[in-house]
């Protein structure tokens, strides 16, 4: 058990640790090249210009540089490779006890994780120097949204094919048998998630929302014992911390698509990996540990509904925090709000995670 508890803690420490060393790195090239959009303005779900969110946020969207992100998944995959290589050159304890990178449940989440900040730094280069294929820049909606829904159906598959996955974890039924429709419920599940990276639009709101989401997993996969995929998240959650340690008002960077896209589709494997592999229910818990990321990406939805077929807006801004924002609340206030309900959300999902 001791051994566990310092698997899953060393790896925080260390992604912390060198998220917070190359960072003054990382920013200093951000800076020195001008790493934020060049025109200040954002455009919404319908196509539409936002001229109250541009208010609120003008200034920010052209002074702070975009790809924070890197900070966290580079921290994690190095924390993870950096294990494994320790362990190989000095084969035997305590560096073998020490490496959690594992072909049955850390080598999937990696490299989804990988992919995933790979598309959303191309997306951010492409905002950044303006030549992507839609009016702010970057690749469009649907192409993101396609490469989601394709990794989340290659993941699903590989699942279903190669690991014998054919049935979801139900509080107090055990299982549900669904067989092939594993694959499509794997990738509407990451686009699900992935649609609330939206959340990213307040210093700090996203990385405090994320740590907490990532430290709940890793609670879940520790109980199940799964303690390679613990140590995983716990990496996750160390670069996470570091990121957030400069993300805090006033925001030295944004995280942008390179952090959300990575940290939304991992975020997707390791629930379908706490489900039935773990003979848990982290699949139905990620109702409740991602409902602020739920609830961020239904209130655009609901938004951008409204203004189609109604004429009327729901919110004064979408997503929600943001109304919030136009509603008077301070940014602190938004962010540490956020935080705190999802925190319950987490807890409630851990618990709905382990019982039954």
């Amino acid at each position: 058990m001791i051994i566990d508890i310092v698997k899953v803690i060393f790896p925080a420490t260390i992604s912390f640790l060198v998220g917070i060393a190359v960072t003054p790195f990382l920013a200093k090239y951000l800076y020195a090249n001008r790493m934020w959009k060049k025109r200040a303005g954002k455009v919404g779900l319908d196509g539409e210009a936002t001229p109250l969110f541009n208010k609120l946020h003008e200034a920010g969207e052209t002074g702070t540089p975009k790809m924070g992100g890197i900070v966290i998944w580079f921290s994690a995959i190095v924390t993870t490779l950096g294990f494994w290589m320790v362990a190989r050159f000095f084969p035997g304890d305590p560096a073998s006890k020490l490496d959690f990178l594992t072909r049955n449940q850390t080598w999937i989440p990696l490299f989804t994780l990988l992919l995933g900040a790979l598309i959303g730094l191309l997306d951010d280069l492409l905002d950044i120097h303006g030549t992507g294929d839609h009016v702010s820049g970057g690749l469009s909606l649907k192409k993101r949204l396609l490469a989601v829904a394709l990794i989340g159906g290659l993941a699903g598959f590989w699942f279903y094919w190669k690991l014998d996955v054919v049935s979801i974890g139900l509080p107090f039924i055990n299982s549900l048998y669904i067989g092939w429709l594993l694959i499509p419920l794997f990738s509407l599940t990451m686009l699900a998630i992935y649609s609330g990276g939206i959340i990213d639009g307040i210093d700090g709101l996203a990385g405090g929302i994320f740590a907490i989401m990532f430290g709940a997993y890793g609670v879940i996969a520790f109980y199940q014992t799964q303690i390679n995929l613990a140590a995983f998240c716990a990496a996750m959650l160390g670069g996470i911390l570091a990121f957030l340690w400069f993300n805090i008002p006033p925001a030295r960077f944004y995280m942008s698509e390179t952090g959300s896209m990575a940290l939304t589709i991992t975020l997707t494997v390791i629930a379908f990996m706490t489900d039935s592999l773990g003979d848990g229910h982290g699949l139905i818990a990620l109702l409740f540990i991602a409902l602020p990321l739920l609830l961020t990406s239904l209130s655009a939805i609901v938004q951008m509904l409204s203004k189609k077929y109604r004429r009327r807006k729901v919110f004064l801004i979408a997503p929600l925090h943001h109304h919030f924002e136009a509603i008077g609340w301070p940014s602190y206030k938004v962010t540490m709000r956020y935080w705190i309900f999802g925190v319950i959300c987490a807890l409630f999902g851990i618990i709905l995670a382990l019982v039954g």
